[in-house]
């Protein structure tokens, strides 16, 4: 299958051929080896988020076996940490996130994921990698490898951060809730990448500034009062009054928010009754709400809950059914500290080659619960960056007018894993190496 391509190949489709540094083939031999099956392993077997009880036990195994480390399980959760120390210096903090996401895999794949798993929702749902995490997993331990065969070329500490719940944006702060900077190493610097598909297999990006939007998991409730379908006028319909939300949300976008400043309010589920003749006492709604800063993040949260109470009054409910709204989850924008992002996108021009380190642009909305550890009262700076998970002729042809790249998030994502991997794993060893070098000021 093309996806499957030898690394030297899929390489040389990307751009011209990669600067590599003399680890790179080490990480290349461990994926050949290994890495490849441990990939595969973590492929067929996603788990839910706060639920990845195997994944994070393969984890701390795998970590186990690198020499030096001390491993430690089940912070926040599921949650491991390995530390690995090497004298007097910095700390970096080095993050993978591990969960999986409730899809029905429709990749194709040979390995496609068949897992079933019953959520902390309490739903149970089919299960798969939808966004990549089993590339970020892999990756870190082919990271964690060649740091402890680098020994000599750094001075310092690394903490291996195994997340849970990245796609509930719970995880991180889980971990830190539970001790993270206080029981382990507190780092000065936080490191992290995404595999991303629709970036060309062999080339990374990082922003000198915002990379993720905030985002905010919203229910809202709206009661209703019970009828018969044939006679309305004897309750309150609340999938009526539930259908007016979803049309009335938007107006805080597209009226109220300054156009040039981006934003995003999704419903992504509406759920109420049970039979056609029903009227029910009850409509549910799921929203996810995006934005740039905190300002807008705020102002957005804050107008759901007018406008909710609004729909309600405008349909005469009482007070005591008025439509509720809970923010029941959320991360804030993650962004990159300029001057460190400048220097360390420098690192991969030179570990890479110039011509596989391409300019960020924000192209969506995606959030990422990686901001936590580098909050600006933490004292940590940032570095997240995007690795190509899909061929560059793959990638080419989309962008002709050919097949769409399957985004994140859908059944049929997939990347190649051995590129991103092997990628990814030279990228943050080439990372650290640059803030645990000997003798240089951080």
């Amino acid at each position: 299958m093309r996806h499957l391509c030898a690394t030297a190949t899929l390489l040389a489709l990307a751009t011209p051929a990669m600067a590599e540094p003399d680890y790179a083939a080490a990480v290349k031999a461990d994926y050949d080896r290994d890495l490849k099956g441990l990939w595969d392993w973590f492929h067929r077997n996603p788990e839910l988020s706060f639920k990845e009880e195997k994944t994070a036990a393969r984890m701390a195994a795998e970590l186990r076996r690198v020499a030096g480390m001390q491993v430690t399980e089940k912070v926040g959760g599921t949650g491991v940490v390995g530390v690995l120390r090497n004298g007097a210096g910095p700390v970096v903090l080095v993050r993978a996130d591990m969960d999986g996401l409730p899809v029905e895999e429709k990749s194709g794949l040979p390995n496609a994921s068949t897992v079933r798993q019953v959520g902390v929702d309490g739903v149970e749902a089919p299960v798969m990698h939808a966004c990549g995490h089993d590339v970020h997993v892999t990756a870190m331990v082919g990271t964690a490898r060649r740091l402890a065969a680098l020994r000599d070329r750094w001075r310092g500490t690394v903490v291996f951060v195994v997340q849970p719940a990245e796609e509930r944006v719970g995880g991180a702060k889980a971990m830190l809730k539970d001790g993270l900077y206080a029981r382990f190493p507190k780092p000065q610097y936080a490191v992290a990448f995404h595999v991303d598909a629709e970036r060309a297999a062999g080339t990374v990006s990082a922003a000198e500034g915002i990379q993720y939007s905030s985002s905010d998991s919203v229910d809202i409730t709206v009661p209703g009062i019970g009828a018969h379908g044939a006679s309305p006028h004897m309750g309150k319909d609340p999938v009526y009054m539930a259908s007016q939300l979803v049309i009335a949300l938007q107006g805080l976008i597209s009226r109220e928010q300054q156009p040039l400043r981006p934003g995003v309010i999704t419903v992504g589920s509406f759920h109420a009754g049970l039979k056609h003749n029903i009227i029910s006492d009850q409509a549910r709604l799921q929203v996810t709400v995006r934005a740039n800063d905190e300002e807008e993040r705020a102002r957005l949260v804050a107008g759901i809950a007018r406008v909710a109470r609004g729909v309600g009054e405008l349909n005469g409910m009482p007070a005591d059914k008025m439509p509720v709204v809970t923010v029941i989850e959320g991360t804030p924008t993650t962004i990159n500290d300029a001057a460190l992002a400048g220097r360390l996108n420098a690192v991969l021009a030179t570990t890479l080659g110039a011509d596989h380190v391409a300019p960020f642009t924000q192209k969506g909305m995606g959030a990422e619960d990686f901001a936590y550890y580098v909050q600006p009262d933490s004292g940590v700076r940032g570095y997240y960056f995007s690795v190509g998970g899909t061929p560059a002729d793959v990638v080419a042809a989309a962008r002709a007018g050919g097949p769409a790249i399957p985004s994140h998030h859908s059944p049929q994502f997939k990347v190649s894993p051995e590129p991103a991997v092997v990628t990814g794993a030279v990228a943050t060893t080439a990372v650290v190496l640059d803030l645990l070098k000997p003798g240089v000021a951080s």
